[in-house]
Formats: C-alpha cells, sequence, structure tokens
C-alpha cells in the first residue's frame, strides 16, 4: 500500500518539491496538497507582469488543475489547515476535513508584514503578495487616482510600476536614503531614481509613515516629520516573515523560521519544510533558486535516496525592475581592506563595480547591461584569481576572451 503525503502549501517551493519527488519515484505515494489560494500552482514571480497588463493569471499557471488529476494528485483549494495533530498524524482544516498522513511537507511560505500603525486596517491599504493583491489594484485603478506605496525595494518599485501603467498617480514613499539597499550601491539606485522618475514616478526618501488618515478608506498619509499627503490606495511593502504560525502552534520547532536540517527535516518525525517558511542554519529565504534547490533535495529523501544535503551558497540576484536589468552578488559595498573597479557611461544609463579582495572578486553590481553577471559571478564562486585579468576586466567576458585569442 502506498504511503501518505500530505503538502500544506500549493506554491513554488512546495510544489516543485512534488514535481521533483515524481520524477524520482512516481508511485511511492498518495499526495494530497491543500493550498489556501483558489487556483493551481501559479508563479508569484509573475504577478508583477500581471498587474502591469503584459501577462494574465492563465499564463503563469505553473500547474493547471488538469496537472493534478492527471498526477492521481488530490488539490483542496482554497482550504487553510488549521491544525497539525501530530500524535494520530493527520491535518486538520479550517473546513473540517481530515487527512492522514505518513509524511508531511510544510510549505506555507511567508506572510507580508503590516506596518502597525493607526489606520492600517482602512479599507484601500493591502500588500502586494498575491493575486487577490493584483485583482484590487487593478480594479481601484480603475474609479481611483492616487496610490501611494511604502517601500522601495523590489516589491515596492514593482507594484508601483504596474499601478503607473495602470493609469494611477503614484508616490513611492522609502525609510531609507537608497532604494532597493538590498541588491543595490548608492550609485546604482539613485541612477535607478532618476529613470523611474523620468516614467512619472515620485519619491519621498527618509520618510516615516505616521499613521494612515480616513472615514472608512484610506484618504492620507501622514508621516512623522507632520506632512500629509493623499492617498486613495496604499501599497505596503515593506518586507515579509516567515509563515510559522502553523508550525508553532503544533508544537514544532520554529525560530524566526520552522528549523530544518540539512536534509530539509524538522525536529518532528516525519516532517519537512521547504521554501520561504524555513530557517537553515539560521538562515531564511525569499529568492527562488535556493527554494527550488531545497525542493530537490526534501524529493530526494522522501523518494528515500538518502543522498542529498542542503547547503546554502552565495546567491546572485538577476533582475528587471520595470524594464531595468540588474544584477549583484556578494559583498559589493567592500570595506577598507578592499578595492572597487568601476565602470560608468551616464548617457547609456550603464554601471559596473567589481569589488576585489586579495585579487578575488567579493562583489558585483551591474545597472543597464548585466550580460557579463553570470561570467563574473562564477569568477566569484570558484574564488579565481583575476590578477592578470584586472586592467581589462571590467570590458567584459567577450573582450578578454577576445584578448587572449590574438594573444594565443
Amino acid at each position: 500500500m502506498k504511503e501518505k503525503l500530505v503538502l500544506i502549501g500549493n506554491g513554488m517551493a512546495g510544489m516543485r518539491t512534488v514535481d521533483e519527488l515524481l520524477k524520482l519515484a512516481p508511485d511511492k505515494y498518495d499526495i494530497t496538497v491543500f493550498g489556501a489560494e483558489p487556483h493551481g500552482n501559479y508563479n508569484r514571480i509573475m504577478l508583477s507582469p500581471v498587474l502591469a497588463g503584459d501577462k494574465t493569471l492563465a499564463e503563469i499557471i505553473i500547474n493547471d488543475l488538469q496537472w493534478y488529476e492527471d498526477n492521481n494528485i488530490a488539490l483542496h483549494t482554497g482550504v487553510t489547515i488549521t491544525e497539525i495533530d501530530r500524535y494520530h498524524r493527520q491535518v486538520i482544516a479550517d473546513d473540517g476535513t481530515r487527512v492522514k498522513y505518513d509524511r508531511l511537507i510544510l510549505a506555507t511560505g511567508s506572510n507580508p508584514f503590516m506596518l502597525p500603525i493607526a489606520g492600517s486596517d482602512l479599507e484601500g491599504v493591502i500588500s502586494f503578495r498575491d493575486m487577490n493583491d493584483v485583482n484590487v489594484m487593478i480594479e481601484t485603478a480603475k474609479t481611483h487616482k492616487k496610490a501611494v506605496v511604502i517601500g522601495g525595494g523590489l516589491l515596492g518599485l514593482e507594484a508601483a510600476n504596474g499601478l503607473l501603467i495602470q493609469g494611477m498617480d503614484v508616490t513611492v514613499v522609502h525609510l531609507g536614503a537608497t532604494l532597493m539597499e538590498q541588491q543595490l550601491d548608492a550609485t546604482a539606485a539613485n541612477m535607478m531614481r532618476e529613470e523611474l522618475e523620468q516614467k512619472g514616478l515620485h519619491f519621498l526618501m527618509g520618510h516615516e509613515t505616521e499613521a494612515l488618515l480616513g472615514a472608512e478608506r484610506v484618504e492620507k498619509l501622514r508621516f512623522k516629520n507632520g506632512v500629509e499627503i493623499e492617498a486613495d490606495l496604499v501599497v505596503m511593502a515593506v518586507g515579509v516573515r516567515p509563515n510559522i504560525e502553523l508550525a508553532e502552534k503544533s508544537g514544532i520547532e520554529c525560530d524566526k523560521g520552522i528549523v530544518v536540517t540539512d536534509t530539509l527535516q524538522t525536529y518532528t518525525p516525519n516532517i519537512y519544510a521547504v521554501g520561504e517558511c524555513v530557517q537553515h542554519r539560521k538562515q531564511t529565504f525569499g529568492l527562488v533558486a535556493p527554494l527550488f534547490e531545497q525542493a530537490k533535495v526534501c524529493a530526494n529523501h522522501l523518494a528515500e535516496l538518502g543522498i542529498a544535503s542542503y547547503i546554502s551558497t552565495v546567491t546572485a540576484t538577476k533582475l528587471k525592475v520595470t524594464g531595468i536589468n540588474l544584477y549583484s552578488a556578494g559583498d559589493f559595498i567592500g570595506d577598507e581592506d578592499s578595492q572597487v573597479m568601476v565602470f560608468k557611461d551616464p548617457a547609456r544609463n550603464i554601471y559596473k563595480k567589481l569589488v576585489i579582495k586579495d585579487d578575488l572578486i567579493v562583489g558585483i553590481v551591474l545597472y543597464g547591461d548585466t550580460m557579463d553577471g553570470n561570467w563574473y559571478f562564477t569568477l566569484l564562486t570558484m574564488q579565481q584569481d583575476i590578477s592578470h585579468l584586472r586592467q581589462d576586466l571590467l570590458f567584459g567576458q567577450q573582450y578578454v576572451n577576445e584578448l587572449e585569442e590574438v594573444n594565443v
């Protein structure tokens, strides 16, 4: 008789684990999946193009309902698991459904952080996390004019750009002095801000929101410096937190995230966890690359091959934000022991920065031209001595290769 595998969370990390498992051991488990949203598994990274009108929900679905049927997977959509009964090995849903498991995967993702300020419960105050948020933004743009996005990180800028395309007057409010400080240095961030201002976005840097004002719907924001601005829609994009509520309530060990071993097992027998909800060796995760790596390792152990272990490595961030190409990796700020190499062409909006330490690349920022990102990243991860390339490094791989051919 087949073992029963239950997956809580129908998102990218959990379903990638199921995908990988089906390749390794297609007949090992009876699989049941619970998803809180009313769709099949979709690509959350593609929500921005949906908001901008470039894609539809149907086009970003990864596994449609037919796929689940074809793979004999019982899918429960629009259902939330409220309890894990570890003693009887079953999960209990908000609609009363109970399903037994032999193995359980938690892939509960993360929750958007909503600022704990007065007025955050007003109508018109939302996050940018799922398809429902996108629908609210698109519908609001049809009847309202002024949008404010709180947060100048990647998600905030994507939301702002989409709302601008939907015809709204958009202001981005950011607490820090530079946009996307996790991915960009000050120079690249300022270049981005100038480009986005030319597109029509407005920015309020160094502003901290104190309260949202309005009777039923949000009407204004008030900042700690006393300034007020009008708003019909407020999108909070100030970060996410691992969704550990269910795991904590069920007595599964948690810290910032659900604590997992190198095999993606929790410290509760037969329960695994993957994705943005996990904490592995003190680290939590937000990018897709490590989530997919976790999925492979978890599937390997569920298939009882037992040969994989998860190692967290340096990851590069390659992004296309509002049509602008960006790439960053490693320590791109540097310290007093490192040296910085810079190429800048303001006329073409191109900027390249390499941080070098002991003849090794330790950090990369590319803005506008990211063609050599993977090459630089390989040099970084392989710890390759670049002293012989140094004078030509900023001109890129093709130039270096052509030089080497000439010198052969």
